[in-house]
């Protein structure tokens, strides 16, 4: 998607940024999107998890039923 951004592109993206939010702002999205970052490979991380383990117990579910 961003392969063709060079650093040209992210120095104009930066400037445009600081332009519009201001110099006092930009930490505080940066750190805003990191943390919704992060919630989000928590949770999709949990999810990974719940499905494996799901996996996991499946031949155990058919194996009662069989009985």
């Amino acid at each position: 998607m961003f392969n063709n951004v060079g650093i040209s592109g992210l120095i104009i993206i930066l400037a445009i940024a600081l332009i519009v939010f201001g110099p006092a702002k930009l930490p505080q999205l940066g750190r805003a999107f990191g943390d919704t970052l992060r919630e989000f490979r928590n949770s999709t991380k949990g999810i990974i998890i719940d499905d494996a383990t799901e996996e996991q117990q499946q031949p155990v579910k058919e194996l009662e039923q069989a009985k």
